[in-house]
């Protein structure tokens, strides 16, 4: 049992289980695993997807017309493979299961916007470096630059590959509206 002292919560005495303290840690170490699991699981389809595997022709399309679909429309096509396991932690506990959930429909909900964003304006994938999904469009890398939302697991997998790339804008010339100025359906 953790007592935590009067002196930092003078008004009420609060004391945490060695089991709540247990539960929370298993929900933030399931939800980390849940980002990380559904950042590969994002990867390893678009890289599926150029390779015949899995909406092949569904996919050449969207390379020829370089259009998303809106927020909600990449959210819905991204999250349906994060859905086929987000379950699976509640095998473990309740706590386990809502972390492990929220990190991989939380990923899908980036990775919809990472996507539309370097679609419509890549100047503001700052947390990216370089927006590798619009550079995997513009310069038709049918063989590189698989990630959306990061780039990690391009770079880990060997499929990353560096490219030129000059913002039209430094990133605080734009206004914080624009950072949610996207096309959300």
């Amino acid at each position: 049992m953790v007592i935590i002292p009067d002196d930092i919560l003078p008004r009420k005495r609060t004391e945490i289980t060695v089991t709540q303290y247990n539960a929370i840690l298993d929900f933030f170490i399931a939800l980390v695993i849940g980002l990380v699991l559904g950042s590969f699981v994002e990867y390893t389809v678009h890289r599926l997807m150029h390779k015949g595997k899995f909406l092949g022709k569904r996919h050449a399309k969207h390379h020829r017309s370089f259009e998303a679909q809106g927020w909600w429309g990449e959210f819905t096509d991204y999250s349906l493979p994060g859905l086929l396991i987000a379950w699976a932690g509640f095998l473990v506990s309740i706590p386990t299961g809502i972390g492990f959930a929220l990190g991989t429909v939380g990923y899908a909900a980036f990775a919809a916007y990472a996507h539309q964003v370097q679609h419509e304006k890549p100047d503001l994938a700052f947390w990216l470096g370089v927006p590798i999904h619009y550079l995997h469009h513009r310069e038709n890398m049918w063989h590189h630059n698989f990630g959306i939302g990061v780039s990690v697991w391009d770079r880990i997998l060997g499929t990353y590959k560096a490219s030129k790339w000059q913002p039209e804008r430094r990133l605080r010339e734009y206004p914080l509206s624009e950072f949610v100025t996207i096309r959300w359906r």
